[in-house]
């Protein structure tokens, strides 16, 4: 029975409560409720993590008076530590701070082991951080003769005794250090306990340094995140360039270096991994920490990449039934892929959903979570292979549609990677047909009085992705492109901006001949490339839309380095997407890399993500009759047949395409078969 003479003990934001005999410390009477508090030392003082705030006053809703003397005055140690580290006046430390009555105590947020995560910078949904890897500060019981008993015995019995953990195993590279860190911590050490199961890292005394790292593994770049476990800030975020490019830009070009070379797989596997190796040390640096306090690392990438980095022959995934070597998440040590970080150090991949839909489409899935919504949403994570989510809490459908690398700058004529002097955006006045356009590293239009100047160190050196988007949607929306994606000749007599080039015809963007630098042009083949990508990535959301049985989304959310740098906008203007409403279209960012950052800051994802991505249904584009009959019609903009009424009524769509032709079409143009078109991209 309850000693209803005890003091009352109420923790807020929880609502939890109890009574406890005078003199338990607060910490302890959390403890006892199953409150959230961290605490690495275990109660010593020494670590501050379990910080507190007692709220004065009398709380009707409790019952309670709390009243400063309620709490033990400022202990030695708690003084000592308010000195030499800093602590709020209104802060105490909850393993010093003893009951003496009735109180009601707040946990700030950052005091919860599982605290909730909102970060808005990188487009991240809220979740709780619960990493895998936890360190704990322990005092070992020193040896005696009457005792003989092994120091990692000792250890074992001490983490059991201070934190409750149980049958804990230990890594060979910690049996090795446990001796001279005991002796040089006085008999106290921190170890990292990995997944509440084994020993992974040992350290003298007082260790808070615990840092994880999360991995996309992109055909064409490779994007990291370094975070703190702690409290899960990201202290750094840097990308490379993937340099299996040499081997091939899309994947199938790399699945068939493979097949031709008989040590071409291991080749690409030495270069990722070498990339990776570069990556790690790069962040590392840039946020100031040491390699060998890198924990954990979690890594997403599509099938080829996934296969690649773990040293798998990806050969299988070039073929029908397109194979998987497995489709489970893989847990193994950072060593395996030869990737310096600490000894102990653990890599989390996580699962692939089929052959050509990888862990990067479930690390979409993670950080975009359609199997919520109440709505059905599109996903797609615009890349040299675009991945397709498409569902709602009760479905989810994926497939994977070969867009090939045009959307990244690649098969442009002046196409470039997003970098200073690449032009990203772009308009076009419907009467003049004057362009004008914004390059990456300036927020000057070409047009402004100060463009020359802003851009005199950079240049206007090329288009990227965005700009490439942007300008084809403007050239059709002016009418320089007809609906069936031709640079109406006609037009040399309005502008001296469409120029005759060969048998077709271009449009000058940009004249730099005068100072020397590239002249910017949009040719035919670059329209007829965007074509082809747009056409296959609008084909699979389609094919997807058939399977639900559905003939609108509710709202799609491009994700992707490229993808959330495209203005939906024009995105639908090519008919890029499906009709939508824009206010309903938004960027997801990164979302692949998101994911990868939310399974390395929270267990429970990794649970969720494997149990989710057992219920997504996977379309094969590659066997899909309907796929090429989607494809063909969706070369035209923005699509030959679809109605796009929510555009309709943003935006006047050129009339369309009329018996097979367009109106105003040049006679001497012909549309190329689109059979043709497909052969010259996969060539």
């Amino acid at each position: 029975m309850a000693d209803t003479a005890a003091p009352l003990v109420v923790f807020t934001p929880s609502g939890r409560r109890g009574r406890f005999p005078t003199a338990t410390t607060v910490l302890g009477a959390a403890r006892a409720l199953g409150v959230d508090i961290d605490a690495v030392c275990g109660g010593r003082g020494i670590c501050g993590r379990c910080q507190i705030q007692q709220s004065v006053g009398s709380f009707a809703k409790h019952g309670i008076d709390s009243q400063p003397e309620h709490l033990s005055p400022h202990s030695p140690p708690e003084i000592e530590y308010r000195q030499q580290r800093g602590l709020d006046p209104a802060r105490r430390l909850s393993c010093l701070a003893q009951i003496r009555g009735d109180v009601v105590i707040d946990v700030p947020p950052e005091s919860q082991v599982y605290r909730q995560v909102v970060r808005k910078d990188l487009e991240i949904r809220n979740f709780h951080i619960d990493p895998v890897v936890r360190l704990h500060y322990v005092e070992v019981t020193r040896p005696e003769l009457a005792s003989p008993s092994g120091d990692l015995a000792r250890l074992r019995e001490a983490l059991e005794r201070e934190w409750g953990l149980r049958d804990l195993d230990a890594d060979l590279n910690v049996i090795r250090a446990l001796q001279p860190a005991l002796e040089e911590g006085r008999w106290a050490v921190t170890v990292a306990v990995h997944d509440a199961r084994v020993i992974s890292a040992i350290w003298p005394g007082l260790h808070e340094a615990a840092y994880g790292v999360a991995i996309d593994v992109g055909s064409t770049t490779i994007a990291g995140h370094l975070a703190n476990l702690a409290d899960g800030a990201v202290l750094a975020s840097n990308g490379v360039m993937n340099p299996q490019i040499r081997f091939g830009e899309d994947l199938m070009s790399r699945v068939s270096y493979a097949m031709l070379h008989p040590e071409g797989a291991a080749e690409m596997t030495t270069a990722v991994r070498t990339a990776l190796h570069g990556l790690l040390a790069g962040l590392a640096a840039k946020a100031g920490v040491e390699r060998e306090n890198i924990l954990e690392l979690t890594v997403v990438g599509n099938p080829v990449m996934h296969h690649l980095l773990l040293g798998i022959d990806p050969v299988p995934l070039g073929s029908a039934p397109f194979a998987l070597a497995t489709d489970r998440a893989i847990r193994l040590r950072a060593s395996e892929l030869e990737l310096k970080a600490h000894p102990g150090a653990r890599v989390y991949v996580l699962p692939c959903i089929a052959g050509h839909v990888g862990a990067d489409t479930a690390g979409v899935i993670l950080a975009e979570a359609p199997h919520q919504a109440e709505v059905v949403s599109l996903v797609v994570d615009v890349g040299t292979n675009a991945e397709i989510v498409l569902g709602d809490r009760d479905f989810l459908l994926a497939a994977s549609s070969p867009t090939g690398p045009a959307f990244e700058g690649a098969q442009i004529s002046s196409g470039q990677r997003a970098a200073p002097g690449a032009i990203e955006r772009v308009r076009i006045d419907r009467q003049t047909l004057e362009p004008r356009f914004r390059v990456i590293g300036s927020d000057v239009w070409s047009d402004g009085a100060e463009f020359e100047l802003v851009t005199q160190e950079t240049g206007v050196t090329g288009i990227c992705g965005s700009g490439i988007v942007e300008v084809v949607a403007e050239l059709f929306l002016a009418g320089i492109i007809t609906p069936d994606g031709i640079i109406d000749g006609s037009l040399a007599a309005r502008t001296p901006r469409v120029i005759a080039d060969g048998r077709t015809f271009s449009y000058l963007l940009h004249d730099g001949s005068p100072r020397g630098r590239p002249r910017i042009t949009v040719t035919q083949n670059d329209v007829r490339a965007i074509q082809l990508a747009k056409a296959a990535l609008y084909a699979g959301a389609r094919l997807l839309m058939d399977h639900a049985g559905i003939e609108a989304v509710d709202e799609v959310r491009l994700a992707g380095a490229f993808g959330s740098q495209i203005d939906p906008f024009h995105a639908m203007v090519l008919g890029l997407i499906p009709d939508c409403d824009l206010a309903a279209v938004r960027s997801a960012g990164n979302a692949a890399g998101t994911g990868a950052l939310i399974a390395l800051l929270s267990r429970a994802s990794r649970q969720e993500i494997e149990r989710v991505v057992r219920t997504v249904s996977k379309i094969e584009t590659a066997v899909e009759p309907r796929f090429q009959e989607h494809f063909v019609a969706a070369m035209a903009f923005p699509h030959r047949t679809a109605a796009y009424p929510h555009l309709s009524r943003v935006v006047k769509l050129p009339r369309r395409l009329e018996g097979g032709k367009a109106a105003g079409r040049s006679e001497r143009q012909r549309r190329r078969p689109v059979a043709a078109s497909i052969a010259d991209r996969d060539a």
